[in-house]
């Protein structure tokens, strides 16, 4: 919902950024679009709606985002339609709702889905230049919120500013990942912040990640906090797997993120007439599926990694080799429908595009 009437004032930058750049050989998240749109909250409410060129903040170093951690965002991707004229954004309102309940988790104040959907709106208008028309690119928007009081002690802060801006991108895996099942650390608990796209969830997760990259692993594949019994996430994707003729997914809980792109994953297997189960999913579970060859296909759905193939699950000190990836029929016909719909080269039959 975009409200024309909002008050957003406009900068225009001197001079544009976008004849430097290569889009044939853009790296991810390195390079930024000319604008960001700005809002701030005080006095209880959202004020100082604004478009200006991108560029550093401003910050004192007693911000409380510094000290304790009240921070939230959202990842989403914009494309290229086939004829060039339209910034194609694929269910903006959903990533609308979700930044609300992150900000509610962490004592934050919700951003107004007009704000959020207008911003966002006139942002990608302006820069609508910036939006790649290369081979698996996209247009990659980061809105986020953070703490804006100059106040240290414990407490939530009465101020916030809310960012958008923009980035163009390749993709985010080059090939199929390698994921190790976590089964000391833990990436969420039962009462916590796991639902929430909080910036605290990724620095914590990033130490295990790191030693799983040191031995040869892309990403972990993250399980309860209580028993490591139970498979929820890895850590740019939710899970999902094909066993015999059902697609399994793992459903949204208080300690996994509801994933947008998980969720139209499965809109579009039911559609297709596909069994679907959404329920938990035992590490053991597809342990034996792998080993009785059960276990047909096993890949990531997120908005950064789109469809991500898992070519290898490692546990308990065991490498196990999944399926050979041309073999995948769902996933690989899952990639093309859901990146042709993203594209506009399917028809999208259920009003998941947002166009500009």
């Amino acid at each position: 919902m975009i409200d024309i009437g909002l008050d957003i004032k406009i900068q225009k930058t001197n001079q544009s950024r976008l004849p430097e750049i290569d889009f044939n050989n853009i790296p991810f998240g390195k390079i930024y679009a000319d604008h960001m749109f700005l809002a701030e909250y005080q006095n209880g409410q959202w004020s100082d709606l604004r478009i200006e060129p991108f560029n550093n903040l401003n910050l004192s170093p007693a911000i409380s985002v510094l000290h304790y951690g009240q921070s939230v965002f959202e990842g989403l991707k914009g494309f290229r339609s086939p004829d060039g004229k339209e910034v194609l954004v694929f269910r903006p309102e959903e990533n609308a709702k979700r930044l609300k309940d992150s900000a509610k988790r962490l004592c934050m104040p919700e951003v107004p889905e007009e704000i959020f959907m207008t911003g966002l709106h006139k942002l990608l208008d302006l820069d609508r230049g910036w939006v790649p028309n290369v081979k698996d690119s996209a247009l990659y928007i980061r809105p986020f919120q953070f703490a804006a009081d100059e106040y240290i002690g414990l407490k939530p802060s009465e101020s916030f500013k809310f960012i958008i801006f923009a980035s163009p991108v390749g993709a985010y895996y080059s090939e199929p990942v390698k994921v190790k099942v976590e089964t000391e650390y833990t990436r969420a608990a039962q009462g916590g912040t796991g639902f929430a796209k909080a910036a605290g969830n990724y620095a914590a997760s990033m130490y295990p990640a790191k030693l799983a990259a040191e031995q040869g692993y892309h990403q972990l594949l993250w399980t309860d906090g209580k028993e490591h019994k139970f498979i929820e996430e890895s850590g740019t994707m939710n899970v999902l797997f094909v066993i015999n003729d059902t697609l399994v997914s793992i459903p949204s809980s208080d300690t996994i993120l509801p994933g947008i792109t998980r969720r139209s994953v499965v809109q579009i297997a039911k559609d297709w007439g596909m069994k679907v189960e959404e329920r938990p999913v035992e590490v053991a579970e597809i342990i034996s599926a792998i080993k009785d060859g059960s276990l047909k296909e096993m890949f990531g759905a997120g908005t950064a990694a789109t469809i991500t193939q898992i070519a290898l699950m490692a546990y308990d000190g065991i490498d196990y080799e999944l399926p050979a990836v041309e073999t995948r029929e769902f996933s690989n016909k899952l990639h093309a429908e859901l990146t042709g719909i993203q594209r506009g080269l399917v028809e999208d039959t259920r009003g998941w595009v947002y166009k500009i």
